[in-house]
């Protein structure tokens, strides 16, 4: 995992990911994507990674990595994720009348609109 793709999980993290779930054990990293916890620390949830083998993307103590949903209890149902563009990701050519819109029950459903990046002179 890059810088930038691990500052963007971290932000994530912060905001709360998808839910929270507590250690039930402990566990040692066994590979460098792994993440590493004790009994009782509190994890984020950032995405869940395999259904079939319950491998979920985590963030614990300032580290990211992959866990077992078998080792944490989670706490309550875990969100749906959302996958939106972020406002600079549009090309400059975009006609704004044209660029879809979503509607995010965050914002009490007003809609998200991506505007296209203004060209440099």
């Amino acid at each position: 995992m890059d810088a930038s793709e691990l500052a963007r999980w971290s932000r994530f993290a912060v905001k709360g990911g998808i839910g929270r779930c507590t250690a039930s054990r402990d566990c040692v990293a066994q590979n460098p994507e792994d993440l590493m916890f004790l009994k009782d620390d509190e994890i984020v949830v950032l995405m869940q990674v395999s259904v079939s083998d319950g491998t979920y993307l985590g963030y614990c103590e300032g580290v990211v990595g992959k866990f077992s949903g078998a080792h944490v209890k989670f706490h309550g149902k875990l969100k749906k994720p959302v996958f939106a563009r972020r406002p600079g990701s549009v090309t400059a050519n975009a006609n704004p009348a044209t660029t879809p819109t979503t509607t995010s029950p965050a914002l009490s459903g007003r809609p998200i609109v991506s505007s296209p990046t203004p060209s440099d002179p």
